[in-house]
């Protein structure tokens, strides 16, 4: 087509046109398109409608969703509708977030985003089992790191029982052997209170621990877990040692708790195995012993017994009385041989057959606990054998 032709050629040949009128219409410039391309949504009212809509940054889309109305007036660009709708998105947004940190909203998030951190597993992360709760591990053993549990029923086989919680107060990591006294300590005091009744508490059980990592510790990690674990790495539990005011009757938990006090006196053993090594260290221990006997005579003597219990205890009550008489002769031993003597005649009346036949009529254990070389502390463990986990 010749330049400034107002018309295609034909298939036949013709004469130049030419335009008898002068031209008012300026001819179409090249490159010209002869459809109309609509005008382009303008980007920031896009984000800011989004930002508006999921609320992570309402700030920010409230001032983009303002950036772009300016932006499409001065462009032609299309997307006003969204920049108003981001606009007003993001004012609600921003007003609830001020609204949040105003009623602490905000921080009662950050907590729980803290906790599912803590509870999702992974190095350094720590996890809960709460008091009463049975557990295997997954790695088949209550030493090393732990990552994980499996909760199970304590009717059934189980690795460890779960009885007591605690906190170790705020500050800087103390480190790990400072954490594991803790822990040992702790754990060995509040193993009683859990299972109060000591004879029921098998040989084969001793005292384990959850402790907090360094890692964990950054996290707020500060909760020390104490359970009861079989000492054959291989062996298991089965059922619950839980012997407590929630599974006891009156007269088992006045019986116990008397017991607890004699117990008590008979844990504070000096370290000194053997009495010619520490005399005075022996002593002193007999004479805590003989008060803790006459607090516990004093105590089963007070509490109104029913019927069928009553005299069982009564002569349980006689018989602690004789066992005080010679742990206070014990205390008073002039050698060595002298305390081996009263000590041995007193620790067989604290355990011996009227114990058995007061426990039998409450329905309490009635198999005594092996020595465990503490003096007849009924079993109760020193810490030496526990373990961090």
């Amino acid at each position: 087509m010749p330049p400034g032709s107002p018309y295609p050629q034909g298939p036949y040949q013709q004469q130049p046109y030419a335009n008898p009128y002068p031209q008012p219409y300026q001819q179409w410039g090249q490159g010209y398109s002869p459809f109309n391309r609509p005008a382009s949504v303008n980007g920031l009212a896009i984000t800011s409608l989004v930002l508006g809509v999921v609320c992570c940054v309402p700030a920010l889309g409230l001032i983009l969703g303002v950036i772009a109305l300016g932006q499409i007036k001065r462009r032609g660009e299309r997307g006003k509708g969204l920049a108003i709708g981001g606009i007003v998105m993001s004012s609600l947004g921003t007003v609830l977030l001020v609204l949040s940190l105003a009623t602490g909203g905000a921080h009662e998030f950050w907590e729980g985003f803290e906790d599912e951190a803590r509870d999702s597993g992974g190095s350094g992360v720590t996890f809960s089992v709460g008091k009463g709760e049975c557990f295997d591990s997954p790695s088949g053993s209550l030493e090393g790191e732990a990552y994980d549990v499996d909760k199970v029923p304590c009717a059934g086989d189980h690795q460890a029982e779960v009885f007591a919680n605690f906190k170790i107060q705020e500050g800087g990591y103390p480190g790990d052997g400072k954490i594991s006294e803790t822990a040992d300590d702790k754990c060995y005091a509040l193993q009683n209170v859990y299972a109060m009744d000591s004879w029921a508490v098998p040989d084969n059980v001793d005292v384990y621990y959850f402790t907090p990592t360094e890692d964990s510790w950054s996290l707020g990690d500060r909760e020390v877990t104490c359970m009861f674990g079989n000492t054959d790495e291989k062996g298991s539990l089965k059922g619950t040692l839980r012997c407590d005011d929630t599974t006891l009757g009156a007269d088992q938990l006045a019986y116990l708790q008397a017991d607890g006090i004699l117990y008590d006196a008979l844990d504070t053993a000096p370290d000194e195995e053997y009495v010619e090594d520490d005399l005075p260290g022996h002593k002193e221990w007999a004479t805590r012993v003989a008060k803790a006997l006459g607090d516990q005579t004093e105590l089963l003597r007070a509490h109104q017994w029913a019927a069928a219990d009553e005299q069982p205890v009564t002569d349980q009550a006689k018989a602690l009385d004789q066992a005080r008489k010679e742990w206070g002769q014990a205390a008073k031993a002039a050698d060595a041989d002298a305390f081996y003597t009263h000590y041995d005649n007193g620790s067989r009346l604290l355990e011996g057959s009227r114990a058995v036949t007061a426990r039998k009529a409450l329905g309490l254990a009635t198999t005594p606990p092996s020595d465990g070389g503490d003096g007849g502390g009924g079993g109760q463990g020193s810490g030496d054998s526990s373990s961090e986990v």
